[in-house]
């Protein structure tokens, strides 16, 4: 070891390191310290700790904040550890709304604060200002959390107010907010529709645009990250005589989205977006009637074959599919459950 360039040690050897594990070796000297802080070895370590022995799934009660590994032999977490918020909050009012890269977005529910959160390294930056940027409503607004070609970290912010729609993105690069132009419909601007959190896939962000009733319309607009131009495209051609719902994933950065329909029986079919096209990839058996205060969210896919779900309360299910299994991995890109996250361990840092 010691007869190799420090530059290898670096960037071939210590970019491979679980991420508590950067931070100690931080301390070896002021050289490694300088190294390991650059954003080019950040970038590295990144792309290299997106696996799946990386991910962790993040619960939060009204009592705890715990970290868990997912052991996907048997569909189950290993040992939690406990996690203590670095910031000010009541009685565990953290809501999740986006996270990429081990940053979370998370909203502090008794302040409606905008935070950015690496529970790996506990650092965090809030996003609020004197001008009333960075506070988020519940059910009004919605978040993406995005990188752009210049690896700058960012956050889109659309608020819905007394039927006024504003787009505003954030720069972790210059550490402010801007406004940007978002011309759509009026109606989505109603409450009746819903947005989905933003999914970031292949530099672009999407969001599903739901109406909150059965037969309602269902679209999904995008944003493309660096034009930051929007555009509409059309949902998959699902039935819809009963509940529709769109969970958006990156799957080895193609977008598919899991829709789910159905009223009695939940049926759930998984897409693939080709230019603007939704291409039918699988269909699964029918599901039984589920309690709404189960509904479930797709979280990721496993390679035996299986789906894990998550309910809004944090439980894991599986449902076990007869067919070829996939040969990937991904984290999951959206999870509406604000009481819980999947996401990677990274030293991604939420300021500069």
């Amino acid at each position: 070891m010691a007869d190799l360039p420090t530059h290898t040690i670096v960037f071939e050897i210590l970019t491979r390191l679980p991420a508590k594990h950067v931070g100690r070796s931080k301390s070896v000297c002021k050289q490694w310290y300088a190294l390991l802080s650059t954003q080019d070895f950040v970038k590295i370590h990144c792309s290299r700790s997106v696996v799946s022995s990386n991910q962790r799934v993040l619960l939060i009660d009204d009592l705890t904040c715990s970290v868990r590994p997912i052991i996907s032999n048997n569909n189950d977490y290993g040992p939690s550890s406990t996690v203590t918020f670095p910031f000010h909050h009541q009685n565990n009012d953290v809501s999740i709304l986006s996270h990429l890269n081990g940053l979370l977005c998370v909203c502090l529910n008794h302040t409606y604060e905008l935070l950015l959160w690496n529970p790996t390294t506990t650092a965090f930056k809030r996003l609020s200002t004197p001008d009333s940027h960075g506070f988020y409503i519940n059910n009004l607004d919605a978040i993406g959390l995005y990188v752009d070609a210049d690896d700058d970290y960012k956050v889109l912010h659309i608020k819905r107010r007394s039927g006024v729609l504003g787009v505003y993105v954030y720069s972790r690069e210059v550490d402010s907010w801007r406004n940007i132009p978002f011309i759509t419909r009026q109606e989505y601007l109603s409450p009746h529709f819903n947005w989905s959190a933003g999914t970031f896939c292949g530099g672009t962000l999407y969001f599903t645009v739901c109406e909150c009733w059965i037969g309602g319309t269902n679209v999904v607009i995008c944003f493309d990250v660096n034009s930051e131009q929007f555009k509409e495209i059309s949902f998959p051609p699902v039935p819809s005589n009963g509940m529709v719902q769109g969970v958006l994933v990156n799957v080895k950065n193609v977008l598919h989205m899991f829709a789910s329909t159905g009223m009695f029986e939940m049926t759930i079919d998984l897409w693939t977006l080709q230019g603007d096209y939704w291409i039918k990839v699988l269909s699964c058996p029918p599901i039984p009637p589920i309690s709404l205060s189960l509904w479930c969210d797709i979280t990721h896919y496993v390679t035996n074959g299986n789906w894990f779900v998550m309910t809004k309360l944090g439980k894991l299910f599986t449902i076990e599919m007869d067919m070829k299994p996939f040969e990937c991995f991904y984290p999951v890109s959206w999870f509406r459950g604000f009481k819980g996250a999947v996401f990677v361990q990274t030293i991604v840092s939420p300021s500069i």
